[in-house]
């Protein structure tokens, strides 16, 4: 795949960060995001990287930036410059996880999945659940602002749907986020999630499918979606048409 479509997908990332933040700060080599109302939720209070930045300078700024948190968090997009950052930051204390861009090369779906656009209101009671299930330990602010952070999600693209799949009684039973930006081709499909209950049913292959028809009716060519190198649904996506394209890195600590 040309890095050309790779740094397309960077760029709608970056993108996609500083419109959701309710501020941003310049920084050498990218920015950081602020979101007072969601001040629990990392990804809404982090640095991201998207351009050439020093490597050893890195920590330091990052405590700068995030300093008056009690978390931090960097997101490097570029591949090769995550894997020069991280000695710095690992040697500092943060924890390194790397994150897959998968692209969809696969044919499009035929026909709809059976799952389709929904408010937050109707996902709620599901993703609250599942905030719990996954983070036992995690309070219920910090879980409130893990699910209501979505609002924010809103601003971030020009097209912004909740996907969901309902039980035939009607309850949710999976859920995840299409962002679109038609007149440049790109979408993104985020935070694909089955209710712990509701596994192994076809509803996520119901989610995923309409979430992609959505995508190629609305003339998305570069359709993709990130996953954790080092977990399990990476292959579930590849078997529906995803390949690995290239890498970001994330680098976390308390």
């Amino acid at each position: 795949m040309p890095r050309s479509e790779r740094q397309r997908i960077n760029a709608f990332v970056s993108a996609f960060a500083r419109r959701q933040a309710a501020r941003t700060a310049e920084l050498p080599g990218g920015f950081a995001v602020y979101d007072d109302a969601y001040a629990l939720s990392h990804a809404n209070n982090q640095v991201v990287i998207d351009g050439a930045v020093d490597a050893d300078a890195l920590p330091a700024l990052v405590e700068e930036s995030l300093g008056h948190l009690p978390h931090r968090l960097v997101h490097v997009l570029d591949e090769e410059v995550g894997t020069a950052c991280a000695p710095a930051l690992v040697r500092a204390g943060y924890t390194h996880s790397t994150y897959l861009i998968m692209l969809h090369d696969g044919p499009a779906p035929a026909g709809g999945g059976g799952a389709g656009p929904v408010g937050l209101e109707a996902i709620r009671a599901a993703v609250t659940q599942s905030w719990h299930d996954l983070l036992p330990d995690a309070g219920d602010e910090v879980v409130r602002h893990l699910v209501d952070r979505r609002e924010a999600r809103r601003r971030g693209a020009d097209v912004v749907h909740f996907i969901g799949a309902r039980t035939e009684e009607g309850d949710i039973a999976a859920w995840a986020d299409l962002y679109m930006d038609p007149e440049s081709g790109m979408a993104q499909i985020e935070d694909l999630v089955t209710a712990k209950s509701r596994l192994r049913r076809g509803h996520a292959d119901a989610v995923l499918t309409t979430a992609l028809c959505m995508a190629v009716d609305a003339g998305c060519g570069t359709r993709f979606l990130t996953a954790d190198a080092a977990d399990w649904p990476r292959h579930w996506y590849e078997r529906r048409g995803f390949t690995v394209i290239g890498r970001s890195h994330s680098f976390a600590r308390s």
